[in-house]
Formats: structure tokens, C-alpha cells, sequence
């Protein structure tokens, strides 16, 4: 990430506009695209990312690890090198994929590199993954310019993309489910303790801490 330091405006220009010609003769070609990203915990990722316009699905998964199949419990456990991810599909007639990089690095703590908020270890770190050169170049040129914004080192990787496996039917549309769940404060609908989760994790308070109003989710 150091190199990315250096660059200077006129070559991180040149980069945008190189990934972006390359990136449209993809765009479209179909009406549907993925971006693969871990952004903690997957629940927050895809509550947010189902917001957003041109987005037409956000599957909560694990992703660039050792092992097939992994369960939530081997995942949070440690030592399988799965990430909590989230896979979005978009439109990209709607909604770009720069547009989606940028709102993501500024919807997590991308400084931080043990975790995410309360949540930490090695699954629960922020990555996006790429799948060609096309990707690799604007999931670059979007940490260059949000390093820019920021002032801060940004240690969000961009990793070659591996075999995305869906999390358990429990985990998905978690933030939306109304079955009962037993919290510290007692009997909870799903959606009630999840948002008790994302508010004691101090997601959206780290979040407006780092970006301010260039937080697209904070107190959602």
C-alpha cells in the first residue's frame, strides 16, 4: 500500500480513467455484475448494501480461505483464512462498480486491520476481491482516492477472488427477520437485536468518527 502513497494526482487521474475505459466494455455487455467485498460483519454489509439503488441482491458468505464448505462456526472460530464477505449483484446500467468501491470503503474502518469494530480476528477484516485486471485496477484507484480523502493509511487489500461460498439460511437477510432471538436484554425480534448488535458494536459511530458526512450508511 505504501506505493500507493507516492503516486501523484496526474498518474491516480490516469489510472481512474484507464480502469474505467477498460472496465466499459463490461459494463454493458449484461445487466448483471458482482462485487465481492468483507467488510466485518457480514449482516451490517448486506443491510447496507441492499439500500442502494442498481443493487439487486447482497448474499452474506465466506470467501478466501483454505477449506471447502466452511461453516459460521469454523469461520468466527479462526484459522480457515475465510473472510466474512458479502457478494453484491448489480446493474451496472444503474449503478457503477466505482461507485459501489467508493461507498463501501467509506461504509467500514478501513484503517483498522485486526477486525472491524467489536468484532476482531482475521475473519472479520475489511478486502475487496477482484476476478481480472479490469477489477484490480479500480478497487486500486478507489483506495487511492479515498487514502486521499481520508489522510489515513488505508490497509483494506485487494485480493485475487476465490470460491465464494452462502453463508447459512440463518444469516441471511438477518437485519430483517422477525423470529425471536434471546439477547442480554432480553426476548428480541431479529431485526430489534440486530440493530442493538450494530449500535453496541459502535459500527455507525466509528464510521461517522472517520468520514463524516462522506459516510453513506452511518445511522442506518
Amino acid at each position: 500500500m505504501s506505493g500507493f502513497k507516492t503516486l501523484k494526482p496526474v498518474l491516480l487521474a490516469g489510472l481512474i480513467v484507464l480502469a474505467s475505459l477498460i472496465h466499459s466494455t463490461h459494463a454493458h455487455a449484461g445487466a448483471r455484475e458482482t462485487l465481492v467485498v468483507a467488510g466485518g460483519c457480514f449482516w451490517c454489509v448486506e443491510s447496507d448494501f441492499e439500500t442502494v439503488k442498481g443493487v439487486q441482491q447482497a448474499v452474506s458468505g465466506y470467501t478466501g480461505g483454505r477449506i471447502d464448505n466452511p461453516t459460521y462456526k469454523q469461520v468466527s472460530r479462526g484459522g480457515t483464512g475465510h473472510y466474512e464477505a458479502v457478494k453484491i449483484t448489480f446493474d451496472p446500467s444503474r449503478i457503477s462498480r466505482e461507485t459501489l468501491l467508493s461507498l463501501f470503503l467509506r461504509s467500514v474502518d478501513p484503517t483498522d486491520a485486526g477486525g472491524q469494530f467489536c468484532d476482531r480476528g482475521d475473519s472479520y477484516r475489511t478486502a475487496i476481491f477482484v476476478s481480472n485486471k479490469a477489477e484490480k485496477a479500480l478497487a486500486e484507484a478507489a483506495i487511492i482516492k479515498a487514502q486521499t480523502e481520508l489522510g489515513q493509511r488505508i490497509v483494506t487489500p485487494v485480493l485475487p477472488a476465490k470460491r465464494f461460498y452462502e453463508a447459512e439460511d440463518y444469516h441471511q437477510d438477518y437485519y430483517k427477520g422477525s423470529k425471536l432471538i434471546l439477547t442480554r436484554f432480553g426476548p428480541k425480534r431479529q431485526s430489534v437485536a440486530y440493530k442493538l448488535y450494530r449500535k453496541g458494536c459502535g459500527r455507525d459511530a466509528r464510521v461517522r468518527a472517520l468520514w463524516g458526512d462522506a459516510a453513506p450508511f452511518a445511522g442506518s
